[in-house]
């Protein structure tokens, strides 16, 4: 499983980003608030994208054949996720072993978090290209940002930073259960305070710090988020930084923070 769904885990840039907002006439911070909000970065440690599968898709999908022998990844009600990371990986190993096309349609992935199920609408012509291409890098799940976006009727939202209209659309009508649209515009708001329109206002860390950056960051990295920059999250900081063929000292500036997608 980790070695079909590994990628390069390739990173984007702010020329992309910037692209990408121009394509949907909006700003520069909306494309990055939807990207705090979703996932917090594109991919995992290992290289693998960041997925979240979901049961109640699975169970329809299949029409719910494995809901009694498989209740934990097939069961018609919302909910049950699990744990993050790579748990996920392993509830979309076990829908793939009962369906592979409807379990790969089951799952959310990349940094925008769109369904495998809307792969159409994400630019792609069966699920298999789709998940390919999230597995790629980040320039191919913007593109698919994009798309859906497009296809979804959701820019002018995004544009007019109606937040609520976009979470609707995006998330669907449960999204004010989990406040998406107040936390868009948190993130929005987070990421137009005082910052060039390409810029990522993320301050450098090491360790000793603590707070919020450092949350995002642990989040990011697929470690236990506790705000607390310490020899732990160092650790996987240095880490990801020599896979990421980067200088591994363990302090987190412009570079790893672009290379983690945030």
């Amino acid at each position: 499983m980790p070695a079909e769904f590994s990628g390069p885990a390739t990173p984007l840039d702010d020329a992309a980003i910037a692209d990408a907002a121009n394509k949907l006439g909006c700003e520069v911070a909306a494309v990055r608030a939807v990207v705090d909000v979703e996932s917090g970065g594109g991919f995992l440690p290992d290289g693998r994208p960041k997925i979240l599968f979901e049961r109640h898709y699975f169970s329809r999908l299949t029409k719910g054949r494995f809901d009694a022998s498989h209740p934990g990844i097939s069961n018609g009600a919302w909910g049950g996720y699990g744990a993050g990371g790579t748990h996920q990986y392993d509830r979309l190993a076990e829908a793939i072993g009962c369906d592979r096309d409807a379990a790969l349609r089951s799952a959310s992935w990349g940094m925008f978090q769109i369904m495998g199920d809307n792969f159409r609408a994400a630019g792609f012509d069966d699920v298999e290209s789709y998940v390919k291409a999230m597995v790629s890098g980040g320039p191919a799940q913007l593109a698919a940002f994009v798309s859906f976006v497009k296809k979804s009727g959701l820019a002018d939202e995004l544009a007019r930073r109606d937040w609520a209209g976009f979470a609707r659309g995006y998330n669907g009508p449960a999204y004010r259960d989990n406040r998406y649209d107040e936390k868009l515009a948190a993130a929005f708001a987070f990421h137009s305070r005082g910052a060039p329109r390409t810029a990522t206002p993320r301050p450098t860390l090491r360790i000793g710090d603590s707070g919020q950056a450092v949350i995002d960051l642990q989040g990011l990295l697929g470690i236990k988020p506790d705000g607390d920059f310490g020899p732990m999250t160092k650790a996987a900081v240095v880490a990801f930084q020599k896979k990421q063929g980067l200088l591994a000292d363990g302090i987190v500036g412009r570079g790893t923070w672009g290379a983690l997608g945030g």
